[in-house]
C-alpha cells in the first residue's frame, strides 16, 4: 500500500475522533450520549489495531467516516433533537424529526460494504447472488442485535433511556428501523458494488 491511503486513513481518523470529542462537550443527555458514539469508540479502536495487517479500502474508510459524523451527530442532540431533522420536518411537513431515519439507513449502508469486503477477501464466497443474499443477511442481523440492545437498555434504564430509543411515539419505529437498514443494504449494493470492486482490486494491486 502507498504512503497517500495511509495518510487519508490516518486524517480521517484524526476527523472522527475530534468530531467525537466535540460532541462530548455538553450534550443534551450524557447517558444517551455514551450509548450513541460507543459504536464509533470501539470501531475507532478496531481500525487502528487492525490496520497495519488488514487496511480496508479507502472507500470503506470514508463511509465509516461519514457514519461516524452520522452517529457522534446523533449522540450530541439525540436522534429526535438534531437541528438538521427539525428542518428536514418542518421543510417537508413531516410528523417528527427524520433524523434517526437516516442513522438507519446508515446502519444498513455502511456495514453492507464492510460485510461484503470481509468476506470477499476472507471466504471462497464471489461476486454474485449469495454474496448478495448473505451480505444483507448480515446487515439485517446486526440491525436486529442494535434493537434488541435499545430493547435492554429500556428494560434497565426506565424512562431515562427514551432519548436513546428515539422513538418519537412511533408504535412501528423498531419495524422502520430494520426496514430501512434492510434498503440500506440493498442500495449500497446495487449503487456502490461495481465502484468497491474495483477499490478492491487497486487494494490487492498495491498490497
Amino acid at each position: 500500500m502507498n504512503a497517500a491511503p495511509r495518510r487519508e486513513r490516518v486524517v480521517l481518523l484524526a476527523l472522527a475522533l475530534a468530531a467525537l470529542a466535540a460532541s462530548g462537550v455538553a450534550p443534551h443527555d450524557r447517558a444517551t450520549w455514551y450509548l450513541e458514539v460507543a459504536p464509533v469508540a470501539i470501531g475507532a479502536v478496531l481500525l487502528v489495531a487492525t490496520g497495519a495487517r488488514f487496511p480496508l479500502t479507502p472507500l470503506l474508510y470514508r463511509l465509516l467516516f461519514l457514519h461516524a459524523l452520522i452517529l457522534v451527530l446523533g449522540g450530541h442532540y439525540t436522534y429526535a433533537r438534531v437541528p438538521l431533522g427539525d428542518w428536514a420536518r418542518d421543510a417537508f411537513g413531516l410528523a417528527r424529526n427524520p433524523y434517526d431515519r437516516l442513522g438507519h439507513l446508515a446502519q444498513g449502508f455502511v456495514p453492507a460494504i464492510l460485510a461484503r469486503e470481509v468476506l470477499l477477501r476472507t471466504s471462497p464466497l464471489r461476486r454474485g447472488k449469495w454474496l448478495f443474499t448473505l451480505v444483507t443477511a448480515v446487515c439485517l442481523a446486526f440491525s436486529a442485535l442494535y434493537e434488541l440492545l435499545e430493547w435492554w437498555a429500556a428494560v434497565l434504564g426506565g424512562e431515562a433511556a427514551d432519548s436513546f430509543l428515539g422513538t418519537q411515539g412511533d408504535p412501528w419505529d423498531t419495524q422502520w428501523d430494520m426496514f430501512l437498514a434492510l434498503v440500506g443494504a440493498v442500495a449500497a449494493q446495487l449503487l456502490l458494488g461495481r465502484t468497491h470492486d474495483r477499490a478492491l482490486a487497486r487494494l490487492g494491486a498495491a498490497a
